[in-house]
């Protein structure tokens, strides 16, 4: 179990925030290390596992353009991915992934290269999203996925911090 998990189901219950994920390059890793956590049905809404393409597509509504443009590992895809997952659920916060774990990888896109998008829905119900890309390097599949769920979590979580109003 991830170290981040607790604090998070902790937050977003103090918060009244529901989460949702989108993964792709973890499979899931970020919903089960969230909902192995006692008490997490009280915030977590639901987990998208969409690594191929054309999942991304049906469940998350990514764009075909975004996909041939930039490819499934960047953060356009990443965005979307969070947006969908807002749109697809009950949560008011989401985070989506999606990366090469390895092995392999390209000059252009290489092993530890995960792209990751955070949405939350604003007043106006709107998703708000930000992207970031990490280059963990090529540390081995297990350890580029375990690094990208708890850099998920930790995004989540920092989400939970009080936003400041504009005036």
């Amino acid at each position: 179990m991830s170290d981040k998990a607790a604090p998070l189901i902790a937050g977003a219950r103090a918060a009244g925030l529901a989460i949702a994920t989108a993964e792709s390059c973890t499979g899931g890793m970020i919903s089960a290390a969230i909902t192995d956590v006692p008490g997490s049905s009280a915030v977590f809404d639901r987990g998208f596992v969409t690594y191929s393409n054309a999942a991304k597509q049906a469940m998350l509504g990514v764009l075909a353009e975004t996909l041939d443009a930039h490819g499934a590992v960047s953060e356009q895809v990443a965005a979307e991915m969070a947006a969908g997952a807002l749109a697809h659920s009950e949560a008011d916060l989401a985070v989506a992934v999606t990366g090469i774990a390895g092995p392999g990888g390209s000059e252009f896109k290489p092993e530890g290269r995960v792209c990751f998008g955070l949405a939350r829905r604003g007043a106006d119900g709107r998703a708000e999203t930000v992207t970031e890309t990490v280059e963990f390097g090529a540390l081995g599949r297990d350890r580029v996925r375990a690094a990208t769920r708890d850099h998920a979590l930790t995004l989540l979580l920092a989400a939970l911090e009080p936003q400041p109003s504009a005036n």
